[in-house]
Formats: structure tokens, sequence, C-alpha cells
């Protein structure tokens, strides 16, 4: 990883209820890292507003967990993240996701690992990251595969 440029607030150093749940639940479900909430602690209502956010669209919610796993590892590989790239959900790990499961996700349209469903997901994902022209046939497979509340999840 390069540099750190902004510190870590000591989770040892948190006196509020809430943030040390958020730091309890990040070590316990592994995404995000605790390290990340340790920067975003620096602005406590912005850590706070970040991890409702998280919750009710990752780790909660109406899509299926490990699609949003494979299309936020996507994210990160594409953009080149590493620090993000490398984090797993322990639920998705849980549920049987596997390393193996990330290798492709570059290529996910021409690979045999992932079914139609998570390939208009990461189509989707993509499209959102690098600002693709969406077409009727892209979204005719996003309907096909999720209902309008999963989309706006995804």
């Amino acid at each position: 990883m390069a540099e750190q440029r902004i510190s870590f607030i000591d989770p040892d150093s948190i006196t509020d209820e809430a943030m040390i749940a958020e730091f309890e639940r990040c070590a316990k479900f592994g995404t995000p890292r605790p390290e990340s909430q340790a920067i975003r602690a620096h602005r406590p209502p912005i850590m706070m507003a970040f991890a409702t956010a998280w919750k009710d669209s990752f780790h909660e919610g109406v899509c299926d967990h490990n699609i949003k796993e494979l299309c936020r590892v996507y994210v990160s590989r594409s953009v080149k993240c590493e620090y993000c790239g490398n984090q797993r959900s322990e639920k998705s790990r849980n549920a049987g996701v596997v390393e193996a499961d990330y290798m492709d996700l570059l290529n996910f349209e021409k690979s045999d690992q992932y079914d139609e469903r998570q390939k208009a997901a990461l189509a989707y994902t993509e499209a959102i990251t690098w600002d693709v022209e969406t077409d009727d046939a892209l979204w005719k497979r996003l309907h096909t595969h999720f209902t309008e509340p999963e989309i706006v999840e995804l």
C-alpha cells in the first residue's frame, strides 16, 4: 500500500458507545476494515453515516450479499485499490465465496466463472465505475435478473 496520508484515530481512545460498537462490527464482518473507520473517526458523524449506509446497503438489504461483494471487489480491482480490493466480507466467506471467485473479475464478460445474474450486476458496476454509457440491452439484463429495489442497492 502507498504511504498513509491520513492518520488513524486509535479505537482505544474512543468513548462513544455507538462508535465502539461499529469498530467491533467491522472487526467481526471484515468490511469495511476497522482501519477505514479509524480514518473516518476524525469526523464521528461521517463515520456513523457511512456505517449506517454500509450496513443498510451492503450487509443487509434485498440483493444477494455475495453479488454485492463481487461488485465491491470489481470496483476495487478495476481502480487498482489494493487496500479495498484485499478486504473480504466474512459473510461471503462463510457463505462459500473463495478467493478463486474473485480471480477473473476484470474479465467477467468472457469468463465462465460467473453466471448471467452475476455478469449483469458486474456490467452495471462497470458502467457506474467507468461512466460507460448504458443501453437498453444492459437494462434488459438487469431487469431480467433483479428487482428494482435490488438494482438500486447494487
